[in-house]
C-alpha cells in the first residue's frame, strides 16, 4: 500500500464547516486567538456575525460557548488541542455537567505540532476527554473521514470532542464507502490471525504493517475505531473471539487512550493477549509529524514488532 497523497485535516475542516454553516443558521464558530491556524477563520470570512474570537483565553472560551448552547445555539470550539486542556475544568464543570450540546474541535492533537515541540503536542487529551460522563470523543483518520462525520456530529445532540491533527493526513479511508456513525468502529482489512486496532493518522501504518504482515504468513485485520467513546464493544469482541489477539496503536500515551479504551472492552467480553503502540514520554521538537512518529517509533516497524511477539 502506498502512502498516496496527503491533505490538511485542518484545510478540510475550515472549508466544511463553511459548508454546514450555510445550511444550519444556528452554528457559531469560536477560538482563541488560533482561527488561523486552526482553518476556523474561514468561516469569519463567510459569517463575521457567527464568529467570535475570544483572545488567549481558553476558559473564558468555554463558559461562552456554554451560555450560547444553553440558549439554542450550536456552538464549534475550533482549538488547539493541546490549548484547550488548560479548560478542562470548564469543559467538566459548564459543559458535561450540564450535558451542554458544545462541539470541541481539536487541532494540532498527537505530534502534528511537530515544530513547536513537546508544550504543543497533545498526547493525554484523549485520556481527559474520554473520563468525563457525557461527551463522545471522536477521532477521523483523515480528510476523507471528516467529511464523512462531521455533518454528522454537529447535528448529534449533546457534547463531542473531535480529535483532528493539522497538515499529515495520508488518504487511509478516500476509497472506502462507509458511513459515519457515532459509536461504531469500521473494519478496513480483514484477517484472521490477529486484529489491529487504531484511529486517526497511524491507521495507515496500521494497513502497512496488515501488508508487511501478509508476506510473512500473518493474516492481520485493521479496525477503524474512529468513535472512541461511545465505543463499539461488538466489533471489538467479535474481532478478540476470530482472531485471538490485537494490537492497538495511537498518536497518545498508551495510558488512558485508545489502547486502554479497547481493553477495557477485551477484558470484560473476551480476554485476549494485547500489546500497545502509542507515546510513552513526552515529544520533542522535528522538521514534521511522520519524523516524530518514527522517532518514537509509533509506526508500523512497532506494530508488525509486536504482533510477531504475540504470535509466537
Amino acid at each position: 500500500m502506498m502512502q498516496g497523497s496527503i491533505l490538511s485535516m485542518r484545510d478540510t475542516l475550515g472549508k466544511l464547516l463553511v459548508e454546514l454553516g450555510e445550511k444550519d443558521p444556528d452554528i457559531i464558530v469560536m477560538t482563541a486567538d488560533v482561527g488561523d491556524s486552526t482553518r476556523a477563520s474561514k468561516f469569519k470570512e463567510r459569517f463575521s456575525d457567527r464568529y467570535f474570537n475570544v483572545g488567549i483565553s481558553e476558559q473564558d472560551l468555554v463558559n461562552f460557548a456554554a451560555g450560547l448552547s444553553a440558549v439554542g445555539k450550536k456552538p464549534v470550539v475550533v482549538n488547539f488541542a493541546m490549548f484547550l486542556m488548560r479548560a478542562w475544568e470548564q469543559i467538566r464543570n459548564s459543559i458535561a455537567r450540564m450535558n451542554l450540546n458544545v462541539k470541541l474541535v481539536v487541532t494540532h492533537s498527537g505530534y502534528s505540532d511537530s515544530g513547536d515541540g513537546s508544550s504543543h503536542q497533545a498526547l493525554e487529551d484523549i485520556a481527559l476527554m474520554r473520563t468525563l460522563p457525557n461527551f463522545s470523543v471522536i477521532i477521523p483518520a483523515d480528510s476523507a473521514d471528516i467529511r464523512r462525520g462531521l455533518p454528522k456530529i454537529l447535528r448529534h445532540s449533546g457534547p463531542v470532542y473531535y480529535r483532528v491533527g493539522r497538515e499529515y493526513s495520508p488518504q487511509i479511508t478516500e476509497n472506502m464507502d462507509y458511513d459515519f456513525e457515532i459509536g461504531k468502529s469500521y473494519v478496513l482489512r480483514e484477517g484472521s490471525d490477529i486484529t489491529i486496532i487504531g484511529a486517526g493518522v497511524l491507521l495507515w501504518d496500521a494497513m502497512k504493517a496488515a501488508e508487511e504482515l501478509e508476506k510473512k504468513g500473518i493474516s492481520a485485520a485493521v479496525i477503524n475505531i474512529s468513535s472512541v467513546k461511545p465505543i463499539d464493544e461488538q466489533t471489538i469482541e467479535y474481532y478478540a473471539r476470530k482472531t485471538g489477539r490485537i494490537v492497538t496503536i495511537e498518536e497518545h500515551s498508551i495510558y488512558g487512550g485508545v489502547g486502554s479504551a479497547v481493553a477495557e472492552v477485551v477484558v470484560k467480553k473476551y480476554p485476549v493477549p494485547m500489546r500497545f503502540v502509542g507515546a510513552t514520554t513526552f515529544g520533542r521538537s522535528a522538521r514534521s509529524q511522520r519524523d516524530l512518529i518514527d522517532f518514537y517509533k509509533v509506526n508500523y516497524e512497532s506494530v508488525i514488532k509486536e504482533s510477531l511477539e504475540l504470535m509466537k
